[in-house]
C-alpha cells in the first residue's frame, strides 16, 4: 500500500522541513504534527491536482465519464489497514478539520469524560455490525467535541466508513456533501436500477444532468449504501451537518429514516440549529468540573488560580474553550462575561492571528474564503495577490507552527471552523480583492468563479449577475433547487435594472419553493415589491405567492391570488389563465367556499370554450359549482367526463389524479382507484416522489369506499411517509383521515383519536375541510362502533351546520345518519339523510349508491312488506359484490330487521352473511354486533372465523407482499417504494411465515383476496 507521503511527493515542487516517521504514518486522520516536525508539499502550476489511483481501485474506481469541475476537485479515497482481525476500509472526507478534529494525542484528551457519549456512539456501530441499522444526530455547541467521537467511534476492524463534512460556503452547492460522502465508492452504482443511477450520478455531477425528483436521489443512495453493507457493515459519518447544503441534508435524512434491516450506520454531528428531522438525538453537553480542571491542567499548567477558576467557569466545560481561551488569559478580566462562548473563542482565535507575519496573515485570509481547500488555487490566488511561493511556504509553515492549520494530500485545512472565520473577518476589506484573485484561480470551475465574483462586488455587476444565473441553471438540472435559489438571489442583488432584478427573485422564489422552502419563498417575493409589469411574470408572482399561502394556512388568500393570476394570463394566454383557475375553484372546493366556487366557473365560461385537454375540466369545475348551489341531479352528468377522460389519458398527473378526486364526489370509486392505481405505479416507474403523496390519497381514499380496507391501511400508511419526506403537510391530513376512519370501524379507538384530533388540528391551520370532514365521521363511526348512538348521531347532525355540509363526505355519512336514528328508535328523524342521499344516487347511477338508498328505506318505513321489498331491491344492486362494507352492513340491517319481526330463522342467514363479511374487511365490533344478533335470534353454536392469514400483516409487509405476489424482484420492490432490498427481503422474512409460506413460489399461489 502507498503511503501518504509516496502519494503527495509525486506532484510535489519542493519541501519547507521534513519528518520521515511523520510522513508515511498511513493514516489520513485529525492529527496535527509537532510544530517542529512539517513539511509542505505545493502542487505542478499547470492545472488542478490530478487523483491517484486507490491500490483497490476496483472497488472504488468510477468508470470514465464527463466530470463536472465539482466532481473533479472531489475525488480522494483512503484504505487503509488496522489490526489483522481484517480490512477496515475508510473513506475520508477530502476536507478534514481538526481541534476536536484531530487524532492521537489532542483527540483522547477531547475523549476525557466521555465515556457515557462514547458507549452511545459504539452502540450505534455495534448495531450495524450485528446487521441492524442505527441513526443518530449528536448534537452540541462548537468545539463540545462532537468531531472527536467521530474519530474515535472510526477505530476496529470489518468495517467500512464513509465519512464527509459540511463545509459552510458550501452550503449554496446542491448535493456537495453527499458528493463527498459517496464519491469513493460511486463505481457500485452501476448496479443501481436505471433511474436511480441516472440520478444520482447525475446529481453529483458525474454524468450529464438528469432532472429527477430528489427523492430518487434520496431512494438511489440508499440502494448504494445497503449494496455495499452486503460486504461488511458501513459507517457513515457526517460531520458539520448544520453546514450541509440543503440537497445533501435532505437526502441524508431520508436515507437514514429509510434504512431498517441494512448493516448500516449513520451518525451526524452538528450544532444545536441543526434539524434532526426525527432521527435519534444525542445531546453532547460541557465537562464536569473535574474533567474540565484535569484538562486545563494538561494544557495551561501554568496559570494563576484566579485565571483557572475564571477559565473553568466561562468554559462551560467546552474542551475547545478550554483549549483555546487561555490564550486570552491576560485579556480575561476585560471580555464581558455574557459575551457567547463561540466569539470568546473567535477573539481568542483573533488574537493568535493578529500575531503572524502580514504575508501569513494574507495566506490565512485566501485559505478561508477559498471552499476547496485546494493548494493549486491558494497558489495561484496567492500569485494574482503578489506573494511568491518562498513566501507562501514560509506563510503556511508559519501558520502550521501557531496551530492555525495543517497542510495535508494537497488541502489546506483549519484545525476549527471557529479558527477559519475568525481569519476570514481579520482580513476586512482586504477580502474583496482575496476573491478577485480567488475567481481567476479557480476560472475552470464556473459555478465557483461566479461565486466568488460575486463576493468580490461591491455595486451592480450584470456580468457576474449573468454568471450566478448560469450557476442556478446548472443547479436545476441536477435538482439542486435551494442552491439555485441562493445563486438567483445574489443575482438580483447584482442586477442594476429593475425589470431584470424582479426577473431573477421571482426565478429565485420558484427554485426555493420547489426546494420546499416556503419561508424563504415567501422572502424573495417581498423583495420584488411591486406586482411585476410583464404579465407572465405578474402570473408566475401570484401562483408562488398563493402556494406560499395555501401552505402557511390562509387557503382563502392561496384562492384570491389563482383569481388575480389567471387574470393577468387572460389575454396573453387564455388557455394557461383557464389552468390556473381549475386550480383555484378545487381549492375553493377544498375550502367549502360555494361563492368562490362558482366565481372561478363564471370566469371560466367567460374566457370561451377550452381545449380538448381541458375541456372536461373546465366541465367539471361548472358541475362543482352547480353541485353547491342547485343539488346533483344537473351537476354530476357533467362531472363523469373527466372521470372518463381520466381513465383514458395516459398524460399529466395533475389532470389524472384531478379526475380520480372527480370520481369521488360523482361515487365511482371503481373508476377512481383504477386512475389513482395507474398514477401510482407510472409515479413509481418515473421517479416522480413528489406526486405520489397526492396519488396516495386519491387511491386510499378509493380503496376506503370500495371496503378495501387492508390495501387502504397500506397506501395511506406510505402515503404519509412520503408525505414527511417530501414535506407536504396538507396531503398528510387527508391520509390522516383515511386512517382515523378506518380506525374508527375496526374499533381502535386510540389510532382513531390521534389520526382524527390530527385532522382537526390541520383543519385549525389552514380551513381544509376535507380534514375536518373526516375527523367529524370518523369520531362519529367510532360511537357507533362502542354503542354510543346518539353521540353519534349528534356529531354528524352538528357537522351539516359548518363547512363539512359541502363536502363529498355530508353525503356518505347521510346513511349512518339513517342507521344511528334507527338504532335510537326514532326512523322519522332519518328519513332527511335518506332523501338527501337518494337524490344523489339517483344522479349517480351507480348501483352501489342505490342499494344503499334501498337499505336506509327499509330501515326507515314502517310498512313490512314494503321493508321486505327496499331490502331486496338493495341486495340485487349489492350484486356484482364490489362493496363488501356496504354489503355487510345490509346484511346486518335486513338481519336486525327480520329478528324484530320474529322472523329469526330468515334473519340468521343474513347475520351470517354479515359476521363473515365483516370479519373479512376487518371490522371487529360490526362482526361482534351481528354475532350478537345471531344469538338472539336463536343461533346455538357460532363458527370460529375464518382464518385470515391478511390480518397478522403490517400496512408494509402487505405493501410488501403484494409487490412479491406478482413476481416482483426484492431489489424492483424496493425501487417501487423508495427501501433498500435488504428490508424488502426482511419484510418478506417475517410475512412469510404469517402467511403459511416458505417461498416466493408458494406466495404466487397464494389467493391474497386483495
Amino acid at each position: 500500500m502507498r503511503s501518504r507521503r509516496s502519494r503527495v511527493s509525486r506532484r510535489s515542487l519542493s519541501t519547507v522541513r521534513s519528518c520521515p516517521a511523520r510522513l508515511t504514518r498511513p493514516e489520513v486522520g485529525r492529527s496535527r504534527p509537532a510544530a517542529h516536525c512539517r513539511r509542505v508539499d505545493l502542487p505542478e502550476p499547470e492545472g488542478p491536482m490530478t487523483a491517484v489511483k486507490d491500490p483497490v481501485s476496483k472497488l472504488t474506481e468510477t468508470p470514465a465519464r464527463a466530470v463536472t469541475p465539482l466532481a473533479k476537485r472531489r475525488v480522494t479515497s483512503l484504505i487503509s489497514t488496522t489490526g489483522t482481525e481484517g480490512m477496515h476500509r475508510r473513506y475520508e472526507d477530502p476536507f478534514p478539520r481538526g481541534t476536536g478534529h484531530v487524532t492521537g494525542v489532542v483527540s483522547d484528551l477531547m475523549l476525557l469524560g466521555r465515556d457515557a457519549d462514547r458507549a452511545v456512539l459504539r452502540t450505534a456501530v455495534e448495531q450495524a455490525r450485528a446487521g441492524r441499522s442505527a441513526a443518530l444526530v449528536v448534537r452540541g455547541e462548537p468545539g463540545i467535541g462532537k468531531s472527536a467521537l467521530l474519530d474515535h467511534v472510526t477505530t476496529g476492524p470489518g468495517l467500512t466508513v464513509l465519512r464527509c463534512a459540511g463545509v459552510e460556503s458550501e452550503a449554496e452547492i446542491p448535493f456537495a456533501s453527499l458528493h463527498l460522502l459517496l464519491y469513493p465508492v460511486l463505481g457500485r452504482a452501476e448496479t443501481l436500477p436505471e433511474l436511480q443511477r441516472t440520478a444520482l450520478l447525475g446529481a453529483l455531477g458525474v454524468e450529464p444532468a438528469a432532472g429527477r425528483d430528489p427523492l430518487l436521489i434520496g431512494a438511489a443512495a440508499l440502494t448504494l449504501l445497503a449494496d455495499l453493507a452486503e460486504n461488511e457493515p458501513v459507517l457513515c459519518l457526517i460531520d458539520d451537518a448544520h453546514w450541509l447544503d440543503e440537497s445533501s441534508a435532505r437526502t441524508l435524512r431520508f436515507v437514514a429514516r429509510r434504512l431498517h434491516a441494512d448493516a448500516v450506520a449513520m451518525i451526524f454531528a452538528a450544532r444545536p440549529e441543526f434539524d434532526p428531522a426525527g432521527l435519534p438525538e444525542h445531546r453532547l453537553d460541557g465537562l464536569g468540573a473535574p474533567a474540565s480542571a484535569a484538562l486545563l491542567d494538561r494544557w495551561a499548567p501554568d496559570l494563576d488560580h484566579a485565571a483557572r477558576e475564571r477559565i473553568i467557569q466561562d468554559s462551560g466545560g467546552n474542551p475547545l474553550a478550554l483549549r483555546e481561551l487561555p490564550h486570552l488569559a491576560a485579556e480575561q478580566a476585560h471580555l464581558p462575561a455574557p459575551l457567547p462562548l463561540s466569539r470568546r473563542l473567535e477573539h481568542a482565535f483573533g488574537t493568535r492571528i493578529a500575531r503572524l507575519a502580514p504575508t501569513a496573515r494574507s495566506v490565512l485570509a485566501i485559505a478561508a474564503a477559498d471552499e476547496t481547500a485546494g493548494l493549486g488555487n491558494l497558489l495561484r490566488a496567492a500569485a494574482a495577490r503578489g506573494i511568491s511561493r518562498d513566501a507562501l511556504r514560509a506563510a503556511l509553515a508559519e501558520a502550521e507552527e501557531a496551530e492555525l492549520l495543517r497542510v495535508s494530500a494537497g488541502r489546506v485545512v483549519f484545525t476549527h471552523p471557529l479558527l477559519r472565520a475568525a481569519a476570514y473577518q481579520q482580513a476586512g476589506i482586504e477580502r474583496l480583492s482575496v476573491h478577485r484573485a480567488l475567481a481567476e484561480a479557480v476560472a475552470a470551475d464556473p459555478d465557483q468563479q461566479a461565486w466568488h465574483l460575486a463576493a468580490a462586488a461591491t455595486g451592480p455587476d450584470e456580468t457576474t449577475a449573468h454568471a450566478l444565473e448560469l450557476a442556478a441553471e446548472r443547479a436545476q438540472g441536477r435538482s439542486g433547487y435551494a442552491a439555485a435559489a441562493a445563486a438567483l438571489e445574489r443575482a438580483a442583488d447584482l442586477s442594476g435594472d429593475p425589470e431584470q432584478r424582479a426577473r431573477r427573485l421571482i426565478g429565485a422564489a420558484v427554485a426555493a419553493n420547489q426546494a420546499g422552502q416556503q419561508h424563504r419563498t415567501q422572502h424573495l417575493l417581498d423583495q420584488v415589491g411591486e406586482t411585476p409589469s410583464d404579465p407572465l411574470r405578474a402570473a408566475r408572482y401570484h401562483e408562488l405567492q398563493a402556494r406560499v399561502a395555501f401552505e402557511s394556512g390562509d387557503a382563502a388568500r392561496a384562492h384570491d391570488l389563482l383569481v388575480a393570476a389567471s387574470t393577468a394570463l387572460t389575454d396573453v394566454d387564455p388557455v394557461g389563465a383557464q389552468a390556473v383557475l381549475i386550480d383555484a375553484a378545487r381549492n375553493a372546493w377544498q375550502l367549502s367556499d360555494p361563492p368562490r366556487v362558482a366565481d372561478a366557473a363564471a370566469r371560466l365560461a367567460k374566457l370561451g370554450p377550452a381545449p380538448d385537454s381541458l375541456a372536461a375540466a373546465v366541465s367539471a369545475v361548472t358541475g362543482a359549482a352547480t353541485l353547491l348551489t342547485a343539488g346533483p341531479a344537473d351537476a354530476l352528468p357533467v362531472m363523469r367526463p373527466l372521470v372518463a377522460a381520466g381513465l383514458r389519458s395516459q398524460g399529466a398527473y395533475a389532470l389524472r389524479l384531478n379526475a380520480a378526486f372527480v370520481a369521488g364526489i360523482v361515487g365511482d370509486f371503481t373508476a377512481g382507484g383504477s386512475i389513482a392505481r395507474q398514477v401510482v405505479d407510472d409515479c413509481r416507474a418515473a421517479g416522480a416522489v413528489g406526486w405520489l403523496p397526492l396519488a396516495h390519497v386519491t387511491l386510499a381514499t378509493a380503496e376506503l369506499y370500495l371496503g378495501q380496507f387492508r390495501n387502504a391501511v397500506a397506501s395511506a400508511t406510505e402515503g404519509l411517509q412520503l408525505a414527511d419526506d417530501t414535506g407536504q403537510p396538507n396531503r398528510a391530513g387527508y391520509l390522516e383521515g383515511v386512517l382515523a376512519w378506518i380506525a374508527a370501524v375496526q374499533g381502535d379507538e386510540d389510532n382513531c383519536l390521534r389520526f382524527s384530533g390530527q385532522c382537526q388540528d390541520g383543519f385549525a391551520t389552514h380551513r381544509i375541510a376535507n380534514g375536518l370532514a373526516w375527523a367529524v365521521w370518523a369520531r362519529a363511526m367510532l360511537d357507533l362502533a362502542h354503542g354510543r348512538t346518539a353521540e353519534a348521531l349528534a356529531r354528524l347532525d352538528a357537522a351539516l351546520n359548518g363547512p363539512v355540509r359541502h363536502q363529498a363526505h355530508a353525503v356518505y355519512f347521510a346513511p349512518d345518519q339513517v342507521e344511528c336514528a334507527v338504532r335510537l328508535g326514532e326512523p322519522e328523524r332519518g328519513r332527511a339523510a335518506s332523501d338527501r342521499f337518494g337524490a344523489w344516487a339517483d344522479a349517480s347511477g351507480q348501483d352501489w349508491a342505490r342499494a344503499v338508498w334501498h337499505r336506509c328505506q327499509g330501515m326507515v318505513t314502517v310498512d313490512t312488506d314494503l321493508a321486505d321489498h327496499h331490502f331486496a331491491a338493495a341486495l340485487r344492486a349489492h350484486a356484482d359484490g364490489s362493496r363488501p362494507w356496504e354489503i355487510a352492513r345490509t346484511h346486518l340491517s335486513y338481519g336486525e330487521r327480520l329478528r324484530r319481526d320474529r322472523r329469526k330463522n330468515q334473519a340468521r342467514s343474513h347475520l351470517r352473511t354479515a359476521r363473515e363479511i365483516f370479519e373479512r374487511l376487518p371490522a371487529q365490533p360490526w362482526a361482534d354486533r351481528a354475532a350478537a344478533e345471531l344469538r338472539a335470534a336463536g343461533e346455538q353454536t357460532t363458527s370460529a372465523p375464518a382464518v385470515d392469514l391478511l390480518a397478522a400483516l403490517s400496512p408494509q409487509e402487505l405493501q410488501i407482499v403484494k409487490l412479491a405476489h406478482t413476481g416482483l424482484t426484492n431489489r424492483e420492490i424496493a425501487a417501487q417504494l423508495f427501501l433498500s432490498p435488504k428490508t424488502v427481503s426482511y419484510h418478506l422474512y417475517r410475512a412469510f411465515p404469517k402467511l403459511n409460506v416458505a417461498n416466493r413460489g408458494q406466495l404466487a399461489r397464494l389467493d391474497l383476496g386483495v
